[in-house]
């Protein structure tokens, strides 16, 4: 089984239903449907073949979705990139994933056009002189059939940053995605009269794999809001009575300190608010829950690597164990925390997080050695996140092991923005640490040792890093030194540095 298979399934069910809804206008299964069989006419056309990667670097548009479709019709690899990369990022993973084609936003120009790496180039949403226009090139093709692709051929690369700076592509297979449809289906009660909105990015694993799927795997509607602003947000849910929403907790509260009349909106079609992205306390929860009128959120575990699904704190659980990522895993999810050896911790021990399931990634692209480093005997994945159970058996993650930063559900890795600080040629050392906020989880935070701290300062750095990192990776506050901690190894000792944060 495979999502398109699913899809055209829904389509002989339902062909007249909204499956996509975009600034007025709604897609139907039936009109989705053939939109990707021109698709994938269009990629077949420009020599896209089974096993070739197809690139997505868009924001919330039917061209993404289209595009995606098109290219696991004719069994292409669809390789979702962050729209918030500057040109050096995007080019990594082009190279690395060895695209053929890639599908940009034509607001994203300004960046592509800095691209070095040789690959054939189609515009959505907005035409760009000199570029293929995709949204008009599909509509005068014929659609096509495709290939029935194997359950276990790869259908996504999802790249994460990893422990050396390096993105890492995780490859999951038709048969991962499936199972991640299910898996958040079944976990959330999702039905066929879902309504979900798709407010953060849709190339993020979770809205795209756990809610987007999920939705189409049950046959609802998605409503596509082109990016992320509070008053669309809120106007969004309660014009298309939005039944199911996820983000990082800094959309919702974001909502309620930036809209004064936030309190006039009508939320209370949503049956699930579901957050991800690092858990929240006590006293933000009981903010949202207050304000939202509403105790239906839902704290969802997972990581790209597992689908990503994991574990789930549930409303009436939200208050008594805040801070948790939960106590059950989802249906089909085996869970545990593992010592030394992989033995078992014991309730108040720390151990890492070991998943195993069968929507955990078939590994690493062209990383062998990587991905032997993150799977244990019997099919366990190491998710290197550091955890503890209190009496209940509730999880807490204390720590992560590879000095992951979560900022506004973002991944920020310290040794990525360490790098790109260290080409500064004035940067003597640097450290980068996430400091705790109580709306975006954590702030990057940058310890840097000048040359000469009298002649650069933090703007300096920020201008620097512009067209280096996403902004969301560059650091929010500089702490300037004469010397960083290090141990008598030469390691820096970031624990040092985190509490001087």
């Amino acid at each position: 089984m495979n999502i398109v298979r699913v899809f055209d399934s829904n389509v002989r069910k339902t062909p007249d239903k909204a499956f996509l809804h975009f600034q007025g206008r709604n897609h139907t299964y039936g009109s989705v449907q053939d939109g990707s069989r021109r698709a994938a006419a269009l990629l077949r056309k420009l020599g896209v073949g089974r096993g070739d990667r197809v690139a997505l670097m868009c924001f919330n548009t039917p061209g993404f979705v289209y595009a995606m479709l098109g290219a696991w019709r004719i069994g292409a690899v669809v390789v979702p990139v962050n729209h918030k990369m500057q040109a050096p990022e995007v080019d990594y993973i082009l190279r690395h994933a060895h695209v053929t084609v890639c599908v940009f936003d034509g607001e994203l120009a300004p960046v592509i056009e800095r691209l070095q790496t040789p690959v054939v180039l189609l515009s959505t949403d907005t035409a760009v002189d000199g570029c293929t226009f995709f949204d008009d090139a599909i509509a005068d093709l014929d659609p096509i059939d495709g290939i029935d692709v194997d359950e276990n051929d790869p259908a996504e690369i999802l790249y994460t940053s990893g422990t050396t700076g390096a993105p890492k592509g995780c490859v999951h297979s038709h048969r991962n995605v499936v199972r991640v449809a299910t898996t958040a289906a079944l976990g959330l009660s999702v039905t066929r009269d879902e309504r979900l909105l798709m407010a953060v990015p849709i190339w993020h694993a979770s809205p795209l794999n756990n809610w987007l799927m999920a939705t189409l795997y049950m046959g609802g509607t998605v409503v596509l809001l082109r990016e992320y602003h509070p008053i669309h947000f809120l106007e969004a849910v309660q014009q298309q009575r939005i039944t199911l929403c996820f983000g990082p907790p800094i959309i919702y509260t974001t909502a309620l300190n930036a809209v004064p009349d936030f309190a006039d909106y009508d939320l209370s079609s949503v049956r699930a608010w579901l957050y991800g992205g690092g858990p929240i306390g006590a006293d933000v929860a009981r903010r949202l829950v207050e304000s939202y009128r509403t105790t239906r959120f839902y704290q969802v575990y997972g990581m790209t690597e597992t689908g990503p699904v994991g574990a789930v704190l549930y409303p009436e659980e939200q208050l008594t164990k805040a801070g948790s990522i939960g106590r059950v895993a989802l249906a089909g999810v085996d869970m545990r925390l593992a010592g030394p050896g992989g033995a078992d911790v014991p309730a108040g021990g720390i151990g890492e997080i070991w998943v195993r399931t069968d929507t955990v990634m078939q590994g690493y692209l062209d990383d062998p050695d990587a991905t032997a480093a993150v799977f244990a005997d019997g099919g366990w994945y190491r998710t290197g996140d550091l955890a503890r159970t209190d009496d209940d058996g509730y999880l807490f993650i204390v720590d992560r092991a590879k000095d992951m930063i979560i900022t506004g559900g973002e991944n920020v890795y310290s040794k990525e923005v360490e790098d790109a600080i260290s080409g500064h040629l004035d940067v003597v050392d640097v450290a980068v640490v996430g400091r705790p906020h109580p709306e975006w989880g954590e702030t990057v935070v940058a310890h840097v040792v000048w040359r000469e701290p009298d002649v650069v300062g933090a703007d300096d750095l920020r201008d620097y890093l512009s067209d280096k990192l996403a902004r969301y990776k560059i650091p929010r506050d500089y702490v300037f030194a004469t010397v960083l901690p290090r141990t008598p190894t030469g390691k820096i000792q970031k624990h040092l540095i985190r509490t001087a944060s």
